[in-house]
């Protein structure tokens, strides 16, 4: 029987509790971990098949374990609570054209490098998605109707693939009509469409900062202003700011990832979410959502993006099955809302239509099932390697190292001490086949130059653990003795 230490006595099931907590937090039971069954549990401890059931719930509420459907109790991934987060941003002084960055290219050309370990660029690793299984539907579906290959993709979207989106979507608490999406080339695509809907050269797009540089390059590549808006590492975009940069600026539209923000990870609460709509709706501004990361939570629900609170068709959702399922079938998507036909006509003179074989394929996917089984384990998978990048840096970089702490998806924002130049530690990470991510590629201004994206996509490994250690050394190097 489990004795209690305890002055007062406790519940068996609260002793049972705190000693398998006592585990965790020693580390004899690590994230990930398979806890022993239920029945395995009662029968080594001598107690009864419900007091382990109270422990485990016990365990849950307390957040030092999950419940996998079919599969039992695990450990969950657990960041330490003294650590320091990244600091926000000061706001920009005025809007600002965005300069070419070589950088840029330099970085994505690398992550296909397979000599060089792919920090840099926000890629999962292949392993994580279901390809096999992909390849076989792809298969089939071109043996099935040949013609799919052999005519132009003119159209909207396939409609079943759309009709599933939109079902997924409803799950998500923002009911969507089949018939208001636009399936794209990846979510680049549909960002694209989109910016060119709302805006024209020399206009300004507000934007959180850090911005994900693929969105800078977007807007250079239009010919369009950016002004950065400072962002919370925890709950994403600040409003005090964002109002006064629309009350003191001709904003044509805010560009927004409320879920998982790239790079800062963060997650915007509902009531913000709808205080941000609020904002939006007064100053008659068009809003371009990025929920690319929403499917890749690691709590229970999905958060709902922002378009759940769109009642006029100001926002333009966008996303695709890139980071979730399958990068290289490039299937995307956008909601338009009130820029419908304008959505609609740019997507038609930019690549006139989706290949339908591969909407067919990924429809297919998702009408056997298969997917809502998929992202139940690739999300466990990227939830680890978070954890285990996270506790990598912390016992390898500088002191004075601060994290974001991410509640889905697979990128981590680190700031390192001021004395680091992340663009220096790129250089000299290359030398050691190690391709990252500086700073100052998320931002207009070059800001943010002792700051570093992660890519925690990559299954760890030893050779990933020394990755982490070598930048880490080069980081120190840098800093005064």
């Amino acid at each position: 029987m489990i004795q209690s230490t305890h002055d007062k006595p406790v519940p068996l099931y609260a002793a049972l509790a705190d000693s398998l907590q006592q585990l965790i937090e020693q580390g004899t039971l690590r994230a990930g971990h398979r806890v022993p069954s239920v029945r395995r549990m009662s029968l080594q401890r001598d107690v009864s098949i419900a007091t382990v059931i109270q422990a485990y719930t016990q365990l849950e509420d307390r957040g030092f374990l999950e419940a996998r459907p079919q599969s039992g109790y695990y450990v969950r991934p657990r960041l330490p609570l003294e650590t320091p987060e990244p600091r926000m941003a000061r706001p920009m002084a005025k809007p600002s054209y965005v300069g070419v960055n070589d950088l840029t290219v330099e970085v994505m050309t690398l992550s296909s490098d397979p000599s060089y370990l792919p920090f840099g660029a926000a890629c999962p690793h292949p392993s994580l998605f279901p390809t096999k299984k992909l390849a076989r539907l792809l298969g089939a579906v071109g043996r099935d109707d040949p013609t799919l290959l052999g005519r132009y993709a003119m159209n909207w979207a396939y409609e079943p693939l759309a009709r599933e989106i939109a079902r997924r979507y409803l799950q998500a608490g923002a009911p969507l009509s089949h018939e208001e999406l636009v399936i794209t080339v990846g979510c680049a695509e549909a960002i694209t469409l989109s910016l060119r809907a709302v805006a024209k050269p020399g206009d300004t797009i507000a934007l959180e900062s850090p911005a994900y540089f693929g969105f800078l390059e977007t807007i250079q590549s239009l010919n369009l202003k950016a002004l950065e808006i400072p962002t919370e590492p925890r709950t994403g975009l600040c409003l005090d700011a964002l109002r006064d940069a629309l009350h003191h600026n001709e904003v044509k539209a805010v560009m927004v990832m409320p879920a998982f923000q790239n790079p800062l990870g963060c997650s915007m609460p509902d009531e913000k979410k709808e205080s941000l709509y609020r904002l939006l709706a007064d100053y008659d501004v068009p809003a371009i959502e990025d929920d690319i990361y929403g499917d890749l939570h690691f709590s229970e629900r999905r958060p709902k993006p922002l378009k759940a609170w769109d009642t006029d068709g100001r926002v333009l959702l966008c996303s695709s099955f890139g980071k979730s399922l399958a990068p290289s079938l490039r299937v995307g998507w956008c909601a338009p809302g009130r820029y419908l036909e304008r959505v609609r006509r740019l997507k038609f003179t930019n690549t006139l239509g989706t290949p339908v074989v591969l909407q067919k394929t990924v429809s297919d996917f998702l009408r056997n099932g298969g997917y809502d089984h998929h992202l139940r384990s690739i999300r466990r998978a990227y939830q680890n390697q978070v954890h285990l990048f996270t506790t990598a840096i912390l016992r390898h970089f500088p002191a004075g190292t601060r994290l974001s702490r991410p509640q889905g998806g697979f990128i981590l924002w680190v700031e390192l001490p001021a004395g680091v130049d992340t663009l220096q530690l790129h250089q000299n990470a290359r030398a050691r086949k190690i391709n990252t991510a500086p700073g100052a590629l998320f931002s207009v201004k070059e800001r943010y130059r002792n700051c570093l994206r992660m890519n925690c996509g990559i299954p760890w490994s030893p050779e990933v653990e020394h990755g982490v250690r070598t930048l880490g050394e080069l980081a120190r190097a840098q800093l005064p003795a």
